[in-house]
């Protein structure tokens, strides 16, 4: 499954201020809306990508004591295609942005992750 950690806690409330949604044209990469849920331990990114096919699903964030957590939620898990990663690592770029002290520890994307968001 692929997943990105970073190393603090975000609070998802904050985020869900600063969150504007992300798109990038080639391949169409479109996260458009965030849910966060009353805790402010998870929350869900509506996720759009079209590339060889179409794919509706959710990106979790949850947050832990000393860690947050970027990944699939399972219950949408579409193909796990180029774009599909890509867009983990666009929301990890763009919260990085917002919150330039947090590190990457932990992914299986680094490929990804270096690639530029291509807004448009």
């Amino acid at each position: 499954m692929p997943h990105i950690v970073l190393d603090q806690k975000i609070n998802l409330f904050d985020f869900a201020i600063l969150f504007k949604p992300l798109f990038q044209k080639s391949p169409l990469i479109k996260i458009h809306e965030m849910y966060t849920d009353v805790q402010g331990k998870n929350a869900l990114f509506s996720t759009v990508v079209i590339d060889n096919s179409h794919h509706d699903y959710f990106i979790q964030v949850m947050t832990g004591k000393d860690r947050t957590t970027i990944r699939l939620l399972p219950a949408t898990d579409p193909e796990k295609t180029d774009a599909v990663k890509q867009s983990l690592a666009n929301l990890c770029l763009e919260i990085q942005k917002c919150y330039p002290d947090m590190n990457i520890i932990k992914s299986n994307l680094w490929d990804f992750l270096k690639t530029p968001i291509a807004n448009e």
